[in-house]
């Protein structure tokens, strides 16, 4: 059998921490949140975004960043504000329902994480973040 290549292999724990999240979220009355929306939702800063970051960040269009946006404005996960820097433009941030939902995904994703850490031991684990980590240097434009 040909080895997996690089990428499936990220991609892969990546999905199986997704769906955990995911899990938890609907279980805990969070079960209103899409995939596309917490692809534009975990890019959020936390002082707030502009809608056209957030877009770029999620390599989507504009438009396709504000619709999920406005859906997760509906859902009470995040409110539009005044930019502070600049009178005209307005900021997506985190509203008090959607850092309730943070407060989840942060509890499984470290569950997660300690799960892999008894599996792969501390030192594996910090090398994998490392690596990860360097990887990113050249991958995430974002940074």
């Amino acid at each position: 059998m040909e080895p997996l290549n690089v990428g499936l292999l990220l991609f892969l724990p990546y999905r199986a921490m997704e769906g955990r999240v995911f899990a938890a979220l609907a279980e805990a009355g969070f079960d209103d949140v899409s995939p596309a929306q917490a692809q534009v939702f975990q890019r959020i800063a936390p002082e707030g975004s502009r809608l056209t970051d957030l877009a770029a960040q999620a390599g989507i269009t504009k438009q396709s960043a504000g619709f999920l946006v406005d859906q997760l404005e509906r859902a009470g996960y995040v409110e539009r504000v005044a930019d502070p820097a600049d009178g005209r433009a307005r900021l997506v941030r985190i509203a008090e329902r959607g850092a309730r939902s943070v407060e989840v995904s942060r509890r499984v994703v470290a569950e997660v994480e300690a799960e892999w850490t008894a599996h792969l031991g501390r030192e594996r684990m910090a090398l994998l973040r490392d690596v990860l980590a360097d990887l990113r240097e050249i991958t995430d434009p974002w940074r």
